[in-house]
């Protein structure tokens, strides 16, 4: 079967970006995206040759409004058996090109669940309303697209539920893959570990602030981020804050990532309702234990008290008494972390996906 994957843009790696690339790896499907980071996704570890149906602005929300442009008008005219939407803005790509499948990480969250956030905390207070405007219009084309969607799956229960209340589509439940075989435990280290997009959401001066009154503790970011403004913004202003016992690293290769789970003395994570969280199966699969908010995604991978602590209404001084406390005796976590992650494994991943094309291209 001949399948075309199509996603947003390839210019910031993170979790979403890893499983188009695991599926086009593993489904030998051709990949199309606008704008893209070779030399990231080489990084990444995959050796997969991304198609550009264009190049697209840097800077919000010519930039998501152009993608979904791009990708509403991309006919590929029956080139192949089946495509994979891997991506919020490549959605329209759904219209023209079928049968087709979205694997959702989330609806668009600055238009749906994070649009308040979103709204106080990216949008200069006079761009305001037309921000709303533009949320307005894209609500509007996002509900229009789905219809066109033959087979929706997600990355887990919490994005299932977003999709049926702001979208109204069922979904299945298929959890990302994770690479469990490429980690592995050393060590329980000297520094903590957490690794994020930078961006508002993820909640990363939250550990800046709990990391300056633990001058004793040790903290490495590795963090990624876009070049459009609000991006840069943002990670200008976690360097500004960081605390001399933190460190900063960018588009770190994964031998490197793996290196640092396998050291590390635990990880960290404080994003927002996360969709599902792919880096903190990781940490476990690396036998470490987490520390995350009690929201999410999260509350479907980590057992609390097991391989980790889920915190209620998180805040840095919450954050500082469980480092303190899961830094005890770290290493007591390693196998029911281990365990936990195998769960998640890819080639689990790969077998459900294949069943669902199967079956949803049978029946289109």
């Amino acid at each position: 079967m001949k399948i075309a994957i199509f996603h947003n843009y390839m210019d910031n790696m993170g979790g979403a970006e890893r499983v188009g690339l695991t599926l086009a790896r593993e489904l030998k499907a051709d990949f199309y995206s606008t704008n893209v980071n070779r030399n990231a996704i080489k990084k990444l570890g995959f050796n997969i040759k991304v198609k550009s149906i264009g190049k697209i602005p840097i800077n919000a929300p010519f930039k998501q409004q152009t993608a979904l442009w791009r990708f509403r008008n991309l006919n590929l005219k029956k080139e192949y058996d089946y495509y994979i939407i891997d991506g919020d803005w490549a959605m329209g790509g759904a219209v023209l090109n079928k049968p087709n499948l979205w694997y959702v990480h989330s609806p668009i969250r600055e238009i749906w669940d994070l649009y308040e956030y979103t709204r106080k905390n990216n949008v200069p207070y006079l761009a305001r309303q037309i921000f709303d405007v533009w949320v307005k219009y894209n609500r509007y084309l996002n509900k229009k697209y789905v219809n066109q969607v033959d087979n929706v799956i997600c990355n887990s229960i919490n994005t299932q539920k977003r999709i049926k209340k702001y979208l109204n589509r069922d979904a299945v439940v298929i959890n990302p893959p994770i690479e469990t075989g490429e980690f592995y435990y050393k060590k329980n280290g000297d520094y903590w570990l957490s690794v994020n997009r930078l961006i508002t959401h993820k909640r990363v001066e939250m550990q800046m602030k709990a990391f300056s009154k633990m001058p004793n503790e040790k903290l490495i970011v590795v963090g990624s981020y876009e070049q459009s403004r609000h991006f840069k913004a943002y990670a200008d202003y976690i360097n500004r804050i960081k605390p001399k016992n933190v460190t900063l690293l960018y588009w770190v290769d994964f031998p490197k990532l793996v290196e640092l789970y396998a050291n590390c003395k635990g990880f960290i994570t404080t994003s927002k309702d996360e969709d599902f969280g792919m880096t903190v199966v990781e940490a476990m699969a690396s036998g470490k234990p987490v520390i995350a908010p009690n929201e999410g995604g999260y509350r479907e991978t980590i057992i609390d008290e097991v391989t980790g602590k889920l915190i209620d209404d998180i805040d840095e001084e919450k954050l500082i008494r469980n480092i303190k406390l899961i830094g005890r005796k770290p290493e007591s976590f390693k196998n029911s972390c281990i365990n936990q992650a195998k769960i998640f494994d890819t080639q689990q991943f790969v077998n459900k996906i294949k069943r669902e094309i199967n079956e949803n291209s049978n029946t289109a």
